[in-house]
């Protein structure tokens, strides 16, 4: 079984269809996203659809759940603010729905899917260091977890201590947890600006996180054409 794992994809449809068109040849069984379809970028319609049309497990991330009113925007910056409020005038009310009824915590294939932490999905808190792993990896019912929200991808291995890995492909061994950052689609923030997800294989017991370009300068003209902060556009450049 091959497991695409896709996360933060944040309305940048052009850089969601890039992955989906690599991972279309790789004989992907089941797909799933791991949470912030929208926020950010200049089409979430699109990836709303896009994502329904490939049957992806979807949970809910931050953003999704801010633009449907479901949490407050309290803890978001200036700018997630104003593309939140855009947003939300944007989605039809099939599509606020959908975003309305994700859940917080799903499990797949022998693998728990959250967008933040699995010790308190419904505060979205990030999973950056071994001791935020360690905390979620308490909660782990799977040997293997997949979780988003930060965009930077890492993974976090259970030993006498929890250790974390930089590697494209990272072994899931029988008897030790694994939590696994499959980074972001849509707004990468690792300083590689090109789109990232993972790839689970069952069989082999391996994890591969992938990165595909996609054409930066035409998102970052629909940011402004939409009236979007351009900020939002040019830290697509980058990275960050």
């Amino acid at each position: 079984m091959r497991l695409a794992i896709l996360s933060d994809i944040h309305g940048n449809y052009d850089a969601l269809r890039a992955v989906l068109s690599m991972l279309d040849g790789q004989l992907i069984d089941t797909y799933a996203c791991l949470g912030d379809i929208v926020g950010y970028g200049p089409q979430p319609s699109e990836c709303i659809r896009e994502i329904q049309k490939y049957n992806c497990i979807v949970i809910a991330g931050n953003h999704d759940y801010a633009v449907t009113e479901s949490i407050c925007m309290d803890n978001f910056n200036n700018l997630a603010k104003e593309a939140i409020l855009w947003t939300r005038g944007k989605l039809t009310e099939e599509e606020i729905g959908f975003l309305t009824r994700l859940p917080l915590v799903e499990s797949t294939y022998g693998a728990q899917l959250v967008h933040g932490t699995l010790y308190a999905p419904e505060l979205f808190d990030y999973v950056k260091t071994s001791y935020d792993a360690y905390l979620s990896m308490q909660k782990m019912e799977e040997n293997l977890c997949f979780v988003g929200h930060s965009h930077v991808p890492i993974a976090f291995i259970q030993g006498d201590v929890v250790s974390y890995c930089l590697e494209q492909t990272i072994p899931v061994k029988p008897g030790r947890k694994v939590l696994i950052n499959v980074g972001s689609v849509g707004q990468p923030r690792d300083k590689d600006p090109r789109a990232c997800c993972a790839v689970y294989d069952s069989a082999d017991q391996t994890v591969r996180l992938l990165r595909v370009r996609y054409n930066v300068d035409s998102v970052v003209a629909k940011i402004r054409e939409a009236g979007l902060p351009a900020p939002l556009g040019e830290r697509l450049r980058v990275g960050r």
